[in-house]
């Protein structure tokens, strides 16, 4: 009898932790923690019409400025790599998502794709840059060529890897239904769902490291993140884009990852064909982020080709 009382209150105690570990992990880390162990010497917080935003600056303040935008469940860490080799000669200025990083939930929920657009304007106009070569990873690189559809004055270049464009996976100009899985993997990230994600978007798992599943974990687990990401889903939509894709004027150079699971290689095709000044250059074993994954061949790839536009440093 004592022995099934004492089972009996085990049961309860593993199952009231289990409770209490869901509720902690589905609330989220606590912001200023996180920003602790991350924030670095060249990070700033910069007000944006509402929004609170981690923004991280490197490179001659009167060099040509490349903003580079992330991709979903992403942080601005994806471009560290493009960072380092491109800062000596561009002011590179990137930025945590609406609801993803340091920057954490709008409160506005603008999340929506045109939404994420527009926003690329707000962020420029309160850094002061009136033009700026625009780069982008698949939910960045959709906001950056929806923004050089809006504003073409303001785009001097797109670089573009593996951008959302086309509809896929039931999204088109209706959003598909959040799978109960999927919020479940945003409010709570285990670990484990982390390397998964990962291990689908590199083209060569072997290429993940500890660091950096851990970075993206904790990302994802900051405050409000995991809802604010379920809501970008519930907003996300992909009308047909050739119209507007079909009114960019930057030159573009679009980089894709041959072994892309996530937006197939053949959408980069399509989009070289209706983008007017577009090219496009593939790599055979990289995936979806082939920013992070190959930095150093897509960032060569990328400053020869913004030099063979003309938007390098001038000596």
């Amino acid at each position: 009898m004592r022995i099934a009382v004492v089972l009996g209150v085990l049961l309860v105690l593993v199952i009231g932790a289990g409770v209490v570990w869901y509720l902690r992990a589905s609330g989220g880390e606590e912001a200023g923690k996180l920003e602790q162990s991350y924030v670095t010497s060249t990070d700033r917080f910069v007000e944006v019409d509402g929004a609170r935003l981690r923004v991280r600056e490197q490179g001659p303040a009167d060099a040509p400025v490349l903003l580079l935008l992330h991709g979903f469940t992403f942080s601005l860490e994806t471009w560290d790599g493009w960072a380092e080799r491109l800062s000596e000669d561009y002011r590179v200025i990137r930025y945590d998502l609406l609801g993803h990083g340091l920057t954490g939930p709008d409160p506005r929920e603008r999340y929506a794709p045109k939404e994420r657009a527009a926003f690329v304007g707000e962020v420029l106009d309160a850094l002061g840059v009136d033009h700026a070569i625009i780069g982008g990873n698949s939910l960045g690189g959709l906001a950056a060529w929806r923004f050089a559809a809006q504003a073409p004055e303001r785009v001097d270049a797109l670089l573009l890897v593996s951008p959302g464009a086309y509809p896929m996976n039931g999204v088109d100009e209706n959003p598909a239904e959040v799978p109960a899985a999927m919020a479940l993997f945003l409010r709570t990230v285990p670990e484990a769902g982390v390397r998964a994600t990962l291990e689908r978007l590199y083209g060569d798992p072997e290429r993940i490291t500890e660091e950096r599943v851990k970075l993206m974990g904790d990302m994802m687990r900051r405050e409000g993140n995991g809802d604010a990401m379920i809501r970008s889903i519930e907003k996300f939509t992909l009308p047909d884009p050739d119209a507007d894709l079909a009114t960019v004027t930057a030159p573009t150079l679009l980089l894709w990852g041959e072994a892309d699971q996530l937006i197939p290689m053949a959408n980069g095709e399509k989009l070289a064909e209706v983008i007017p000044n577009a090219k496009l250059v593939t790599y055979p074993g990289a995936g979806h982020i082939a920013q992070e994954e190959i930095p150093e061949e897509t960032a060569a790839d990328a400053a020869a080709f913004l030099r063979d536009v003309g938007l390098e440093t001038e000596e």
